[in-house]
């Protein structure tokens, strides 16, 4: 037996659930009686906002749950990220945070893998953090 889900919403506020999206016209407190896939809409993450490849990642594994008729095409999209994060990375936390949450997808559960996905922000920004910028391009001097 699932045990239920309490929500709560404020007043314009969006979930998505299952792949539908449902807003609130006034504060409400919803109960999920059965299995359900949602997501709340602070959690949602727009295209404009995936500048980082944690992000793009989470926005591959948000769509399996926004939009469950293309979970199978996002599920090849996130798995293709993952392979090249890990090919690229070398922090070791990140690693193992993005194994476990390839675990997590491959499982069927992707609003758990959301959940450490967001948790590895701060990690993420620390090592983008670290890596130099290119130097500015000053164009080069004329001679006369």
């Amino acid at each position: 037996m699932t045990r239920a889900m309490h929500l709560s919403l404020r007043a314009g506020e969006r979930v998505y659930v299952n792949g539908a999206v449902l807003r609130v016209d006034r504060r409400v407190s919803l109960e999920l009686l059965n299995e359900a896939t949602f997501l709340l809409e602070h959690h949602v993450l727009q295209p404009e906002e995936a500048t980082t490849p944690l992000r793009q990642l989470y926005f591959a594994a948000q769509i399996m749950l926004i939009d469950p008729s293309k979970a199978e095409e996002a599920r090849g999209l996130y798995g293709r990220l993952h392979e090249g994060l890990m090919g690229a990375l070398a922090n070791a936390e990140i690693r193992a945070g993005l194994d476990a949450a390839l675990g997590l997808v491959a499982g069927g559960r992707p609003f758990e893998a959301l959940k450490l996905i967001r948790g590895l922000y701060p990690a993420e920004d620390a090592v983008l953090a670290r890596v130099p910028a290119p130097p500015p391009r000053v164009p080069a001097r004329r001679r006369a």
